[in-house]
């Protein structure tokens, strides 16, 4: 039944806008599920694929890390639309052949849009497109392994670039840094580097570990939850559950965001009869619509708030007891939040101080809460001063190692916290390199590398060799778009792990290799010992294992560890110290290695195995306690601060649209929003559109402003919508050419993807021609 790939691209002057919805899932979610499985990879596969996501002994979706239930049952399609179109991605019947490849040159494959690379389905061999060559060809691995190792040998370490998405397992993320550290390089970039960085630069530091404190058990026992800079009805969709089944216990659930999503509000369960019916249940009963950047100011008037009350009614606010037992700078914060400016806050924020009163009496009456946050809060130039005052505000109530309480940053990518547990970091700790050194007889280099952000100025100054890519897709994903693409275009060779073309392929090295790697879902059968599994980590530090079972859909696919063991031997040579080829034919091996290697992982091979897997330690949560370099919770103290922009501007972020995930396009209907057929639109709040003289529908070029300098993205339309007042919204990737690699977030060099200052022209095709000619501002 599967359709095949379409030969069409996107023509934004299709674009439909309807209203948006005010709920989300639903029997259309089910329907639109089974009709992208059946239309990419056909019955069979699709309903094989479907009753073993998420199951135990199935495989892990390549999706979300939304974790599932260790304790009771699971459900019988214990995965969610955006879930189902990432299996209908994988498990395609679509192929890319050899002669897939030699029908489309170069020349017209970068004219594609990411939608319609990605749709073309499975790459099935192994290809290569060296200078001067208008095509990838076939190459055998063996020939393809001995480019890598030539390439490698021929540089040094610090020109070689790894990096890696969420995507990759357990097992290949600690043989690629092992592969990188044995080589003599840090340079680990990955997709944290451009997410939830922010994150672990500020849990680190006051609690002693980069990682939430909360179990999915939690959500059962928590009396207020706070779901900030999210999108759950989109991009974790299975949260809608536990926030649904929290409500109806009587929690209370607050949603801070500037767009109004409809996963805030309601939520059809299409596995109970309610929501088949079509009845919504109510998610959120309070949507504080704040401004992007004005978090910080926010939690800063919370943290008022519970003082004063405090100062009220001693005793009834605060956990005095655990706040002079196990944490340090209570006084200081205490000092700094004696007062606020309530104009200044309120302008911050856009809301009242009415608003934000209300929802602060509901958390000084909770004795147990949950604040959980997603990108929103991550990727401005002060996120991290702002998640700390998350922190400040556990600290005071002591939401810490008590049922229903805690910090609960969701990540968006499967496995993306396990890369960094397995050590895929730039910055990595004495304790694991010294691990390391002991387990394998290495000499792992100290310097720090490139993060994701180092990476691209890398590319820019001409000082990237070697660029390896295990899985994502870096040219899209990143910042300053056009400057990364110019320089991953000088670099000497790129090698690309992957499974279906996208962006990075076509603006690929001097020489380029694609290596097709299997998927979650795919069989991986070609060892000694017989079929292996591999693990991963969930956003809730529960490590378990996932097994594909599909025929993969072509001979040729290799396994990603393999993939990673080859290289390695190819670059250090037969002889090297580490045994590549015996982690190569028994994951187990991989896996004892580790044992030894991270805390937490001791026994890995026997509790891997066990029935829902196993639980990393985590003090704030076991015991109450914090691995920081004081060995207390470190309340911290940061000034005022929120984004501004000056008259005839907006602030611009970035956003996923409903069907997509990261940079892969699912199809074209962002139906919640009510935007269908186009991606290049402007989310704009009405009286914004009214204010900088512009109509609805029209096209615009946005042009943004950091530094002096300016970049321009053409051709997008503005779409009338209820954003925040002075706020905008643009998918990304198409708006992360606006991004200048200098807009970071301070501490953790997050591309800004959530603070542009951004002002629009009308669409013109001279007017764009003048821009790009102007070297000054063009950078």
């Amino acid at each position: 039944m599967h359709r095949p790939a379409p030969t069409q691209d996107i023509n934004e002057d299709d674009l439909v806008v309807t209203e948006p919805k005010r709920s989300a899932a639903g029997v259309k979610a089910v329907m639109v599920s089974l009709e992208r499985g059946f239309s990419e990879a056909g019955v069979s596969r699709t309903l094989r694929s479907m009753l073993r996501i998420n199951q135990r002994g199935g495989f892990d979706c390549p999706g979300c890390a939304w974790p599932e239930s260790i304790t009771g049952a699971r459900k019988p399609a214990e995965f969610c639309e955006n879930g189902a179109k990432a299996i209908a991605e994988e498990a395609s019947a679509r192929t890319v052949t050899p002669e897939w490849w030699a029908k489309h040159p170069i020349s017209v494959l970068r004219e594609k849009t990411e939608y319609w690379l990605g749709s073309q389905g499975r790459i099935t061999e192994p290809m290569i497109i060296r200078e001067g060559e208008t095509h990838y060809t076939p190459i055998t691995w063996a020939r393809a392994f001995a480019t890598i190792g030539e390439h490698v040998n021929a540089t040094t370490p610090d020109k070689c670039v790894f990096y890696t998405s969420g995507r990759t397992a357990n097992e290949t993320a600690f043989m690629y840094q092992l592969l990188a550290r044995s080589l003599g390089t840090n340079n680990l970039p990955d997709c944290s580097n451009m997410c939830h960085e922010s994150s672990g630069s500020a849990l680190n530091p006051t609690i002693g570990i980069g990682k939430g404190t909360v179990s999915l058990e939690d959500f059962e026992h928590a009396e207020l939850i706070f779901v900030i800079g999210q999108n759950p009805g989109t991009n974790h969709p299975r949260m809608l559950s536990a926030l649904a089944d929290a409500r109806k216990r009587g929690a209370h659930i607050v949603a801070v965001n500037p767009l109004p999503e409809a996963g805030f509000f309601g939520f059809k369960d299409p596995q109970a009869v309610r929501g088949m019916l079509g009845k919504a249940d109510d998610i959120s009963d309070h949507f504080l619509q704040i401004k992007v950047g004005g978090d910080l100011a926010l939690f800063q008037a919370f943290g008022h708030l519970l003082l004063t009350a405090e100062a009220k009614n001693p005793g009834t606010v605060i956990d005095a007891a655990f706040i002079d037992s196990v944490t340090d700078g209570y006084d200081a914060y205490k000092e700094a939040r004696a007062t606020l400016d309530w104009e200044a806050t309120e302008e911050a924020t856009g809301l009242t101080r009415a608003q934000i009163t209300t929802v602060a009496n509901l958390l000084i009456k909770s004795k147990a809460s949950i604040f959980c946050w997603a990108l929103g809060l991550t990727q401005q130039p002060h996120s991290v001063p702002t998640l700390k005052e998350i922190i400040n505000l556990l600290l005071l109530q002591g939401n810490f190692g008590k049922p229903g309480a805690g910090a609960c940053p969701v990540r968006g990518h499967s496995n993306v916290q396990g890369d960094r547990t397995m050590g895929i970091w730039e910055k990595p700790g004495e304790g694991l390199l010294a691990a390391l050194d002991a387990e394998f007889k290495i000499d792992s280099p100290r310097a720090h590398g490139y993060d994701s952000t180092e990476a691209l100025v890398a590319f820019e100054n001409d000082t990237v060799d070697v660029f390896v890519s295990m899985g994502g897709n870096f040219a899209l994903a990143n910042s300053e778009t056009e400057a990364l693409e110019a320089g991953m275009q000088r670099a000497k060779l790129t090698v690309h792990i992957s499974t279906k073309p996208n962006r990075s392929h076509v603006v690929h090295g001097q020489t380029s290799l694609i290596l097709p790697t299997l998927g979650r879902t795919d069989r991986d059968d070609k060892h000694p010992g017989g079929p292996q599994f591999l693990s991963v980590e969930d956003s809730m530090s529960v490590v378990h294992s996932t097994q594909g079972r599909l025929k993969p859909v072509s001979e040729h696919l290799m396994a990603e560890p393999v993939i990673v063991a080859r290289m390695a031997t190819a670059i250090l040579g037969e002889d090297h110290v580490v045994n590549w080829k015996g982690m190569a034919d028994d994951y187990d091996v991989i896996r004892d290695h580790i044992s030894r290697v991270l805390p937490g992982f001791e026994d890995f091979n026997r509790r891997v195995r066990g029935r829902n897997g196993f639980v990393l330690p985590n003090p704030p949560r076991d015991t109450r306690s914090f691995a920081t370099d004081i060995g207390k919770g470190r309340f911290t103290v940061s000034p005022f601060e929120a984004l501004s922009a000056p008259e005839g501007h907006l602030i611009l972020q970035t956003m996923r649209s409903h069907d997509q995930y990261n940079t892969t396009f699912y199809g074209l209907d962002d139906r919640y929003r009510g935007i269908k057929d186009g991606r290049r639109v402007i989310l704009i709040n009405p009286a914004d559109l009214l204010e900088l003289g512009l109509e609805d529908k029209s096209l615009v070029d946005v042009i943004s402003t950091f530094g002096g300098t300016e970049r321009r993205a053409n051709r997008f339309r503005l779409v009338s919508y209820p954003t925040a007042k002075g706020c905008a919204a643009a998918y990304f990737p198409e708006a992360n050419a606006l991004v200048h690699r200098d807009l970071v977030a301070r501490e953790s060099n997050t591309p800004g993807f959530k603070a542009i200052t951004v002002r629009f022209v009308p669409h013109t095709r001279e007017a764009a021609r003048m821009f790009d000619e102007d070297a000054v501002t063009v950078g």
